[in-house]
Order: structure tokens, then C-alpha cells, then sequence
């Protein structure tokens, strides 16, 4: 189960160039005003990291994931998928993520995380946004363990809004979902991780679209690391 823990601090920016997308998390993020967010495309933000929601493969090959890569080379891929392979045998299950090194000023590091397990995939129905979403945050905490103080501000766009067919208002709600959760609680590990938001959001998939609502993470543990 997940314990209580003090994060430092994190500057989160969403950012996306679909108005509709900026417009669901503005309202599903109203009562966190820490996080910014703008309209806008992530390479116009400064960050310590991007967040691109891609493949289990790695495959930078469509949405964001190409954005990204031709903005800051093929070479982005290569470190990805390498990453991929030494640490998930070449195939990175949704609610887990890599973060790599960019090769760049801005961002310095990368952070990939599966929102589908192929290239093109609709995953409207799923809860794959909060698994990515929060798998993101802990890659985060994962870098800022072995280097303190490494990624001190994040920006992540609509994850699955686009390739994914995740309808704004699900996109904005889910994410709102990983986020609070990973800022409320420690994660032992990307299993921990999938299995809370599995506990959390286990009937979300059968409600209809208008009635996914955001939700409350559960009380925080007395229990700390």
C-alpha cells in the first residue's frame, strides 16, 4: 500500500495546444492552483523535464512522442528504447515510465510512459491516462533519488487526448487522479503504483463518459519510509 511521504518540491506545468483539453484542467485542477497550465506547445516550455506519453516500445513515432523527436533528434529514441530494454526487457508496461537524458539544455532529461501498448490505439476506456500520469511523477522521484535535486519542474501534456481518443474532460480528470495520488503518497515501486490506482479506480471503466468523476485519493497512511 502506499505510505505518506514529504516530496520535495515540484513545479508542474500542463501545457497543450487543444483548447478543450486546457479548458477540462482548468476546471479538474481548480482546487490545485500550484500546478500551471497554459495553451501552448511543450516545446515552448522551460523545464528541468517534458513528460511524452508514447508506446510500450518506445516507438516515437506518432503524437507528441514525434514532436519531441524531431525537436531534439533521433539519438531521444535510441536512449528511450535502450532504457526500455535494461530496465523492462524491451517492453514498458502502462503505469510504469523511463527517464532518460535529452541531450539538451531544455529539457535535460526525457520522461516516457506507455499511455497504449502500440503506436495507434484508442484507449478511451481504459485507465491508462492515471497509470501513465502518476508513473511519470514517479519516474520524477525515482531521478531526484539518485541525483537530489535534479528535476525541480516538470511539464506533461494531455496524455491519450490525442492518438488515444481519450475524450478532454476523462483526459483532465484522470490526470488530476495520478497526480493527487503520487502527491499524497510513496509508491514502493511501478507495481505498488498500478495496484492503488487499480484500488482507487476500479469501477471508473464502467461508469458512462459524463458521469467520470474526479477521484478522492484515499487517507494517507500513518506509515512513512
Amino acid at each position: 500500500m502506499p505510505l505518506e511521504v514529504v516530496k520535495p518540491l515540484l513545479n508542474v506545468v500542463l501545457t497543450d495546444v487543444n483548447a478543450r483539453v486546457v479548458q477540462a484542467w482548468r476546471a479538474a485542477f481548480a482546487d490545485t492552483p500550484e500546478v500551471e497550465i497554459h495553451k501552448g506547445s511543450i516545446l515552448t516550455r522551460r523545464a528541468d523535464a517534458w513528460v511524452s506519453p508514447t508506446n510500450s516500445r518506445g516507438r516515437m513515432d506518432g503524437g507528441v512522442d514525434a514532436v519531441i523527436k524531431r525537436h531534439l533528434g533521433a539519438g531521444i529514441q535510441l536512449r528511450v528504447q535502450r532504457a526500455i530494454n535494461d530496465q523492462f526487457g524491451g517492453s514498458l508496461p502502462v503505469g510504469s515510465a523511463v527517464c532518460v537524458p535529452s541531450g539538451a539544455i531544455n529539457p535535460r532529461f526525457l520522461i516516457s510512459t506507455p499511455t497504449m501498448e502500440h503506436s495507434v490505439q484508442n484507449v478511451s476506456e481504459t485507465l491508462n491516462v492515471a497509470l501513465a500520469c502518476a508513473a511519470a511523477f514517479q519516474a520524477i522521484h525515482a531521478q531526484n533519488d539518485k541525483e537530489p535535486g535534479s528535476i525541480r519542474s516538470v511539464a506533461l501534456v494531455g496524455m491519450g487526448a490525442a492518438t488515444g481518443g481519450v475524450p478532454p474532460r476523462v483526459c483532465a480528470n484522470l490526470m488530476w487522479t495520478g497526480y493527487t495520488l503520487f502527491n499524497d503518497h510513496y509508491f514502493r515501486d511501478y507495481d505498488d503504483l498500478r495496484r492503488a490506482i487499480g484500488e482507487q479506480l476500479d469501477d471508473i471503466e464502467s461508469r458512462p463518459e459524463e458521469e467520470r468523476v474526479r477521484v478522492t485519493p484515499p487517507a494517507p497512511s500513518r506509515s512513512r519510509r
